[in-house]
């Protein structure tokens, strides 16, 4: 593919230059990968090379992920996306939503006026919010100990909703839901259902919620930006022995596998001869499920784990099951109608059917929406779409 050197310079620079530690990018089509490439280092202190095998923990790219598991649970009638969950899950039969502090400073809570369905986890309007871009949920923290949702413990699960069931978009803890619904109605840990049902079909053997001994050798480490731009690495690492497998963000896996994922969407769910997904399923998770309500700016609450995202802040955002949906093309060529996401760390993907592309992109990197990791991402993706023309012209 003609964009390998503008990818390659472009990436090479990046990591040469020490404005990112290390990289790997990989693009696909339905059927074959067509661009992978590992550049810089996977630990700045250290010299081992980044390598294409290399494992990253891909936090929120877990969401689409959990979302199809959950979906080949309501093609089998076991989840239903419209009605109640709390009839699945009773701590969220009778949700309470937050109303800000009283003058003591204790949260003032009230019963939410709907109940909250699959759906709405599904697309984030359940009303959940995560602290990382909530000031009132960082206080309600603070005030009742509860821990963050990467602590992976049951009690993180237990914050108020921000807003009414469908009444908002809000970005939050819904998809760790998602994955307690799959547990309650199959009666099977998280993780153990996705390594049956996708990872094993798919043939993801690098993919899960525990770092494997195999995996921990080619672990990518976590590195802080500081103010001054540079790079250092800093201790991180989920808890291996979670009380809850967090649907939300907790895999650790490669672009490699990830891809085989995109491609599974691509085409139509199928991937590896199997059939995970039925083709419908797989349009309708790729369909606008907000209506009229949009995705909105997420402005940082935690300095240190994320920037304000504002990603396309001239378009009009959507959200599938659960994707995030452009409804108009990009800069860099994407098409309108494509599915994408991210992770915490700056990991990013995106599925463009009407082109049939997608691409992966993992950098370990915070905070979240890094510039120079953005900067990396939309010249990946500009080379892929530029290579893509190119092709189509030729022929």
């Amino acid at each position: 593919m003609q964009s390998n050197a503008q990818v390659e310079q472009l990436l090479r620079q990046k990591t040469s230059d020490r404005e990112i530690p290390g990289v790997v990018a990989m693009a696909a089509n339905a059927n074959e990968v067509i661009y992978q490439g590992a550049y810089g280092k996977r630990d700045l202190s250290k010299d081992d090379a980044m390598t294409l095998d290399s494992v990253f923990w891909i936090a929120s790219m877990t969401k689409a992920i959990t979302a199809a598991g959950a979906m080949q649970l309501v093609e089998q009638g076991k989840l239903s996306l419209d009605a109640p969950i709390g009839e699945v899950l009773p701590d969220l039969a009778a949700p309470q939503v937050l109303e800000g502090f009283d003058s003591s400073g204790e949260p003032k809570l009230r019963p939410a006026k709907c109940p909250i369905t699959l759906r709405h986890l599904m697309t984030h309007t359940a009303g959940f919010a995560y602290h990382l871009w909530n000031g009132e949920i960082v206080r309600y923290l603070e005030k009742t100990g509860l821990p963050e949702i990467t602590t992976c413990k049951n009690d993180a699960l237990k914050t108020p909703l921000m807003s009414d069931p469908g009444t908002r978009w809000e970005y939050g803890i819904n998809i760790d839901f998602v994955g307690k619904a799959v547990e309650a109605v199959t009666g099977t840990r998280l993780g153990a259902y996705l390594r049956d049902h996708l990872f094993a079909p798919l043939g993801m053997s690098d993919t899960g919620f525990k770092i494997g001994d195999s995996q921990r050798q080619r672990l990518v480490a976590m590195h802080a930006r500081g103010e001054d731009g540079s790079l250092s690495p800093i201790p991180f690492e989920l808890d291996q022995d979670p009380e809850f497998h967090m649907g939300g963000g907790g895999l650790y896996g490669t672009a490699g596998d990830y891809i085989k994922f995109t491609q599974m969407i691509l085409n139509k769910g199928r991937g590896n001869g199997a059939q995970v997904l039925k083709p419908e399923t797989v349009a309708m998770m790729a369909q606008n499920h907000i209506g009229d309500l949009n995705m909105t700016k997420l402005t940082s609450a935690v300095a240190f784990a994320t920037n304000d995202v504002d990603l396309y802040p001239d378009m009009d955002k959507k959200w599938g099951l659960s994707f995030l949906i452009n409804t108009a093309r990009t800069a860099e060529g994407r098409s309108a109608g494509s599915l994408a996401w991210a992770g915490l760390a700056n990991t990013y993907f995106w599925i463009d059917p009407a082109r049939d592309i997608s691409g992966v992109i993992l950098m370990q990197v915070l905070p979240f929406v890094d510039r120079e990791c953005m900067e990396a991402f939309a010249g990946f993706e500009r080379a892929i779409y530029g290579a893509l023309d190119a092709t189509q012209q030729a022929a």
